[in-house]
């Protein structure tokens, strides 16, 4: 409304409008207190120096007459004059700023082992839920980058194709189970095609080429499939995926279901850290030993802070000033100054 207004509108003059104003030149409005105090300065100084003739009355002859305040009007309209030219000289202005942000993101395949071993409640309640979970973490902390899921244990299986629809995933995510796979055993190289497949499909006619993350987790060696390990990470550092590893589990003996009685049941788990480690060295990543749900969660918090898309912005800035507002206020007052400092109101008897 206050861009429409006439210059004359006392609306320029309302709290809301002026605390809404940024100042290009600020400084000037430190010289608004200044003015009172030339004022008075000036009155005192012509208080000492004007001559005065000493004149009596008597006592009944002296009366207050209000029109005797009429000589403070030219005073105050040249004070205001300055005010209005000072708040001119601050360059009083509007600024609308908008900000456009993007990003290229980045594409990223969470590549999970559900084999029987996930079972193993070193984790609690097993490694598969623990892994389940961090992963929700994981995906809820993530912006504008597709993410696509991965599951395998005897053969390897593409849960979710990359998307940035992450209730979608969550959904995928909770309906992770043992029983998705019927082949028994640890297919970590069919699961390394099945998501270097997933990744080139989805570049398919992309524009931009985004980053590209595989993450693996498992707790076995590869037992199954037809591919080896060493050359599916081959096929997919050739594709410009980078590959983070993790191994999950404690060595030693773990439990592992309950016995006929119903006591807990303890195995012997080992873990040979070598394919794993052999395939983040090939692409370019990091290995991870994790042998609790903390360290894994930490373990993804980690990939979390390495794995960030470059975000850009573009500001636009529309200012808008309105000195000129203020600028006639000062020139239309100082007129009326002007006219009024001519006619017998500058002249009222001073007692």
């Amino acid at each position: 409304m206050e861009a429409t207004a006439s210059w004359f509108s006392l609306q320029w003059f309302s709290p809301l409008v002026l605390r809404n104003f940024e100042f290009q030149h600020g400084l000037f409005l430190y010289l608004l207190p200044l003015i009172p105090l030339f004022f008075v300065l000036r009155w005192l100084i012509g208080l000492r120096s004007s001559q005065k003739l000493p004149v009596a009355f008597p006592k009944t002859a002296l009366k207050s007459n209000p029109l005797t305040w009429l000589r403070f009007i030219p005073f105050l309209l040249l004070a205001l004059t300055l005010a209005l030219l000072f708040f001119a000289l601050a360059r009083p202005q509007r600024t609308n700023e908008q900000v456009e942000q993007w990003s290229e993101g980045i594409d990223i395949v969470l590549t999970i082992d559900i084999s029987e071993s996930m079972r193993i409640q070193d984790f609690t309640p097993n490694r598969l839920e623990a892994a389940k979970d961090v992963a929700r973490n994981f995906i809820s902390g993530r912006m504008q980058d597709r993410i696509g899921l991965v599951v395998f244990s005897g053969d390897a299986y593409s849960l979710s194709p990359l998307t940035t629809d992450y209730e979608l995933l969550y959904d995928f995510i909770e309906q992770i189970d043992f029983d998705m796979i019927e082949s028994r055993g640890t297919a970590i190289g069919s699961a390394l095609a099945v998501a270097t497949n997933r990744m080139r499909d989805a570049d398919e006619g992309r524009q931009d080429k985004a980053s590209k993350v595989m993450v693996l987790l498992s707790d076995g060696d590869n037992t199954a499939g037809n591919l080896d390990p060493i050359t599916a990470a081959e096929l997919a550092h050739a594709y410009g995926i980078k590959m983070y590893s993790i191994a999950i589990g404690k060595e030693g003996k773990v439990p592992f279901g309950k016995d006929f009685f119903g006591n807990t049941r303890y195995v012997e788990n080992s873990l040979d850290e070598t394919t794993l480690r052999e395939i983040a060295r090939i692409g370019e990543g990091e290995f991870y030993r994790v042998s609790n749900k903390q360290a894994l969660q930490e373990v993804f918090d980690l990939i979390d802070t390495y794995e960030k898309a470059e975000i850009k912005e573009s500001r636009y800035r529309d200012t808008t000033d309105f000195y000129h507002i203020y600028l006639a206020w000062a020139i239309a007052i100082f007129l009326v100054w002007l006219i009024l400092k001519s006619t017998f109101i500058s002249n009222v008897l001073v007692d």
